[in-house]
């Protein structure tokens, strides 16, 4: 029992190197991960809001959509009289200006039926995706409201020298647009370079066309406005845009294996 024993102890610090000097070979590589069926539908599917995805422009389209139906069905004049309450024009700015601004950005000129409705919902949903919900309505706000303050203004001014009627005081003006073209602009700031020159050149184009023919002067200008002051709002998009999708990216867990850092263990012989 006691030669056994000696044996073994003699053998093994010879047996762990020899072990350890064969070269181990390695496994066959693992195939690439082949992508998830379906794949394809749910990228585009993602140019559609989402309650959970995007709850700011999922609110703010069933807001449209119960207003829409309200101008549809509702009794013309009741339609007619709170258009008219929540128009922002510069006697409704003087006394309620809180008031007309919010209620003024509820109603889509032409209802459902406008294009400019379905426009709206794929630029909300793409740049809501892009930045998140609280600043997707910043931008939308700040095109809305500066676009009408800046717009109404020099018509206040005008009717106090004399320039225009008192007339011009009183007017309906409301809708969705001036938010719209400022949510354009900041989404621009987003795409490549080649894809944002042709949709501001294009936009351009048709902006200045309003401009000759001037049939609404002060829409005609709030446009424009209103699409510059998303182009402004390009750096602060971009940092967001960035930090949350560093975010995303780091809340989802990596499928690749843990690296073992940890050196090779080394054969020890007899104590």
């Amino acid at each position: 029992m006691h030669q056994r024993t000696d044996r073994a102890v003699r053998e093994e610090p010879f047996a762990a190197p020899l072990l350890d000097a064969v070269p181990r070979q390695p496994g066959p590589a693992a195939p690439p991960p082949s992508p998830p069926p379906h794949s394809g539908a749910r990228r585009w599917l993602r140019l559609l809001p989402t309650p959970t995805g995007t709850p700011f422009t999922s609110g703010y389209l069933l807001v449209l959509v119960g207003t829409s139906l309200f101008m549809e069905f509702a009794d013309p004049a009741t339609v007619a009289a709170v258009l008219r309450e929540s128009s922002t024009d510069v006697a409704h700015l003087r006394e309620t200006p809180l008031l007309v601004l919010t209620a003024s950005a509820l109603w889509a000129v032409g209802g459902l039926g406008s294009p400019v409705v379905f426009v709206l919902a794929l630029v909300l949903t793409a740049l809501e995706r892009r930045i998140g919900g609280w600043r997707t309505a910043a931008v939308f706000v700040l095109g809305h409201v500066v676009a009408t303050l800046a717009t109404e203004i020099p018509v206040a001014i005008s009717v106090v020298v004399g320039h225009l009627p008192e007339s011009s005081l009183h007017r309906l003006d409301y809708g969705i647009s001036f938010g719209l073209m400022a949510s354009v602009g900041a989404l621009t700031g987003l795409f490549t370079p080649l894809l944002r020159t042709l949709v501001l050149g294009g936009l351009g184009v048709m902006l200045a066309s309003d401009l000759v023919e001037l049939s609404n002067p002060l829409t005609d200008w709030g446009h424009p406005l209103a699409l510059l002051l998303g182009v402004a709002c390009w750096p602060l998009l971009g940092r967001a845009g960035a930090v949350r999708g560093e975010v995303i990216r780091g809340a989802v867990p990596s499928r690749r294996a843990p690296r073992d850092t940890r050196p090779p263990a080394r054969a020890r012989g007899p104590r």
